[in-house]
């Protein structure tokens, strides 16, 4: 009886990563906004809470947008119970994403939302209508940074590169602007005049991870 030995042939591969960017200037921003209503009585504070964002929707569509951008995040109503005077009380909140497609109404919408109730702003941020496009073209440039590499560190050795034989896409990201808070807003839309934004730029990250044959 015989055995025969089989031996697999191991294909020599060149494994690279590849980083593609694209920077573009924002034209939307989302605007986190929150009301909340506190007091002795369920009822009357949830009743308070829901008048005040109706004042706020309203105050929105005045200003030409739409209903498709604004959308309630959560809506909460909460029993609190204060150990020193032994009473309860009610807080409720309700949370709202104001888009604008139109980053020159940011000042005037900031204003009349403080004026129509909202008493908190939990963020902003920056955004491009243009995004999926731009981050295709991210991924064109990540993979084609990585043919490079590959090129690069197989010319060292005296090789050349063949087909690539896998390609996985590791991230793709939208890194933003520092957020404002409410208290920056307040104090910068009661100067009367002056930048209360900086939009800055948006880069659109894609990174990917690439084998290819090495010749």
């Amino acid at each position: 009886m015989s055995l025969t030995a089989q031996t697999q042939t191991i294909e020599p591969l060149v494994h690279v990563t590849g980083k593609g960017i694209v920077k573009v200037t924002p034209d939307q921003v989302d605007i986190k906004v929150r009301v909340e209503s506190e007091g002795k009585d369920a009822v009357a504070v949830k009743n308070e809470n829901d008048a005040s964002i109706n004042t706020v929707i309203k105050f929105l569509r005045s200003q030409g947008l739409k209903d498709t951008d604004v959308q309630t995040e959560y809506i909460n109503l909460n029993k609190n119970y204060d150990y020193n005077s032994k009473t309860y009380s009610y807080k409720a909140n309700q949370s709202l994403t104001v888009r604008l497609k139109d980053i020159n109404q940011y000042e005037a919408i900031i204003s009349g939302l403080l004026n129509s109730g909202i008493n908190r702003i939990d963020g902003v941020q920056f955004k491009s209508s243009k995004a999926a496009t731009l981050r295709s073209e991210a991924r064109v440039k990540a993979i084609l940074d990585a043919k490079q590499r590959a090129e690069t560190y197989a010319k060292a050795i005296g090789q050349s590169i063949g087909k690539a034989v896998q390609i996985s896409e590791a991230s793709a990201n939208v890194p933003r602007p520092q957020l404002r808070n409410a208290s920056f807003a307040m104090e910068a839309s009661s100067d009367g005049g002056g930048e209360t934004i900086a939009p800055g730029e948006l880069s659109i990250v894609v990174s990917i991870s690439a084998s290819f044959e090495l010749k």
